[in-house]
């Protein structure tokens, strides 16, 4: 009996040490530590964008119009004064080669770069060649998926409203692993510059994850958790036995501890 407990006690521990998550992250991050790669999302082929222009000159947005435009007088506040800027959102999708078709710019390489550089170079040509000299560009992507699959408890597709997600918050989203998936070698599947990676992520080494390429995930990425061997192998024929043949010895050990504590 001893021998038998002090196995459950072990089985307990093994087990209780695979499933939690960010192991040591108490110890490594007692002090607080700098980002140093601030995440921002790249564009990418089928991306769609929303790219705004504002000015105080309605005729000037004009002719920044590719039909999409939606426009309209909105009151700004700009310091203390209340003035008047008109504003309109063009929406793009970016092709193959990463191109978008700009209202009187024409084609403008937006690929592989984030909303900020996107803003920025707009905004400069504006100024610089004389269409409007207070534009102000914004630029964002309107969503990006996801999909998580495998021993989680809401797999599918995840369509997400920002621009940075984390393997973790994918993996909340889809309502966390089961108790019988594999937390050591989580696997994303991505497809970059023409290029299909694999990353393996370990969920409960905290370094591992947060050092991560794929710890800030990517548009179209795969998220796939392994199942355990027991659940791959469950409904088997040696499965079957296997349980029943666990059951049985469990109640032949416990009939044995109920005959000798009665004789005692």
């Amino acid at each position: 009996m001893t021998c038998a407990l002090c196995m459950g006690m072990m089985t307990s521990c093994i087990s209780n040490k695979k499933m939690i998550y960010l192991q040591g992250a108490t110890q490594s991050y007692a002090v607080p530590q700098n980002i140093e790669d601030y995440f921002e999302l790249q564009v990418q082929p089928d991306d769609q964008l929303a790219i705004s222009v504002a000015s105080k000159d309605n005729e000037l947005l004009a002719r920044f119009n590719n039909n999409t435009l939606i426009g309209g007088g909105n009151n700004s506040q700009m310091g203390t004064n209340t003035v008047n800027v008109s504003s309109g959102v063009s929406y793009f999708r970016v092709n193959k080669e990463g191109n978008i078709e700009f209202p009187i710019f024409g084609t403008i390489h937006v690929g592989g770069m984030t909303t900020g550089e996107i803003s920025a170079m707009i905004q400069k040509r504006m100024i610089e060649e004389g269409y409007i000299n207070d534009a102000v560009v914004n630029t964002k992507i309107m969503s990006f998926k996801v999909t998580v699959m495998g021993d989680v408890k809401n797999p599918g597709t995840q369509t997400y409203q920002g621009e940075r997600l984390t393997i973790l918050e994918a993996l909340g989203k889809a309502g966390d692993l089961t108790n019988s998936a594999y937390r050591d070698n989580v696997l994303v599947i991505r497809e970059e510059n023409g290029m299909r990676k694999a990353y393996e992520v370990n969920l409960l080494d905290n370094q591992a994850v947060f050092s991560s390429p794929a710890y800030y995930l990517q548009q179209n990425d795969v998220i796939y958790v392994q199942p355990n061997k027991s659940q791959r192998v469950k409904g088997s024929t040696s499965y079957t036995w296997l349980s029943v043949g666990s059951t049985v010895v469990g109640m032949v050990v416990s009939i044995v501890s109920l005959v000798v504590a009665l004789k005692k």
